[in-house]
């Protein structure tokens, strides 16, 4: 589902759940005169979309899509009905068979808006929960032909990416159950995300609720993520690569019963920053690690230890309460790159069950200050910065 068609002149809307197809004309009156305003809404019933949960809509959505390009200032109306608003991927192999990184596609638009109270739901249990050679039955009970059984892709597809477009908004909506990642940015600019939902099952591998990668001005809000990570900056530097990350700030959260609550982690080998980063008013449950910066991050077998890190500095937590399961703080950086200017203030962590002995907080070539008193105490922050050794910069291309 692309166009690139007019991509500066138009602005294009898609609804999920709604009403049928419409053209509207307003009419304003500013003196002796009259101006008509046309808006367009073209509906996917009209295309051809059966929207019974068994039949391949796609063609149909692909039409609906190629109408509402030709008109500007359009909208793409996915209405509610059948399946209560439901946009439901193909549980099939034969879907699949070409490995697609993504399952719903908006690339090089500008002024792209997704909205209403609508489900995308990527059905990812496929995935998860059997072998590449497992032949699938969908989840409406009936079994697929054998034609469409057989071997499913090893590559899982995002639910929903924009790729290459400035002016986006996603408000009001579900996705459920990715293969994968839920919702992706990628080289995007003026990004508006809020009351979004993105839900997916505690043992989902990789199911990222919200990916952001190579974007810029973007703003999320009043958004639930039941994924199971907290919030991460990274994994940065994979392969030796580069990565320039500034000036986030997440504020005013909730986090429950996850893995890590808020964390940077970054691969050895790597270059370039992460720095000018606040975590504000973060209130964690039953959280295994709250906070945590790990330079050493490695989700393989064995990661072999290299000197260049990317280089993490200016990162402030302020006001990070609640209980933990594991270990309060864990800060394990670079011994070529020391972690500096790491800044607490305000932070009171409680083992969830203060009968238990758990882990203190643990460092590894950290400099900051604490701001305040912490509870526990993070006496192994050292002050300051680091020493002359370790300040060569690894970020000048940033």
């Amino acid at each position: 589902m692309t166009c690139g068609a007019r991509e500066d002149k138009h602005r294009r809307e898609s609804v999920v759940g709604g009403y049928r197809r419409q053209m509207t004309a307003a009419r304003q009156y500013t003196g002796n005169s009259t101006t008509v305003t046309v808006t367009s809404t073209f509906n996917v019933l009209d295309y051809g979309a059966k929207g019974d949960g068994r039949t391949d809509d796609t063609k149909a959505f692909e039409a609906t899509w190629a109408a509402a390009c030709k008109v500007e200032a359009s909208t793409v109306m996915v209405p509610s009905g059948s399946l209560d608003g439901k946009m439901m991927a193909s549980t099939s192999s034969y879907a699949w068979r070409s490995g697609s990184s993504q399952w719903i596609e908006f690339t090089k638009l500008k002024g792209i808006t997704i909205r209403g109270k609508g489900t995308i739901d990527g059905q990812g249990s496929v995935g998860w929960n059997h072998s590449p050679t497992t032949k699938q039955q969908s989840t409406t009970n009936e079994t697929i032909s054998a034609e469409q059984a057989g071997k499913m892709p090893s590559t899982k597809p995002t639910a929903l990416r924009f790729y290459g477009s400035d002016g986006v908004t996603v408000t009001g909506i579900t996705i459920q159950n990715s293969p994968q990642t839920h919702l992706k940015f990628d080289d995007c600019t003026s990004v508006q995300v809020s009351n979004f939902v993105a839900s997916s099952p505690g043992g989902s591998p990789n199911t990222d609720g919200i990916h952001l990668q190579n974007s810029r001005d973007v703003v999320i809000s009043a958004t639930s993520l039941a994924c199971g990570h907290g919030i991460s900056i990274g994994g940065l530097g994979k392969d030796n690569t580069k990565a320039c990350v500034s000036n986030i700030t997440v504020r005013d959260v909730t986090i429950q019963n996850t893995l890590t609550g808020v964390r940077i982690k970054t691969w050895q080998g790597g270059s370039g920053s992460v720095k000018q980063v606040t975590f504000s008013n973060v209130q964690v449950s039953e959280v295994e690690t709250p906070i945590m910066i790990d330079q050493f991050y490695c989700d393989k077998g064995h990661c072999k230890n290299q000197s260049s890190a990317v280089q993490v500095s200016g990162i402030n937590y302020v006001n990070i309460r609640g209980t933990y399961t594991v270990q309060p703080v864990h800060f394990a950086c670079s011994d070529s790159f020391p972690c500096s200017g790491v800044s607490l203030s305000s932070i009171e962590l409680k083992p969830v069950q203060e009968s238990h002995h758990l882990e203190g907080p643990f460092c590894w070539e950290a400099y900051g200050d604490l701001k305040t008193t912490t509870q526990p105490p993070i006496s192994c922050l050292e002050t300051g910065k680091p020493p002359k050794a370790g300040t060569q910069s690894n970020s000048e291309s940033c």
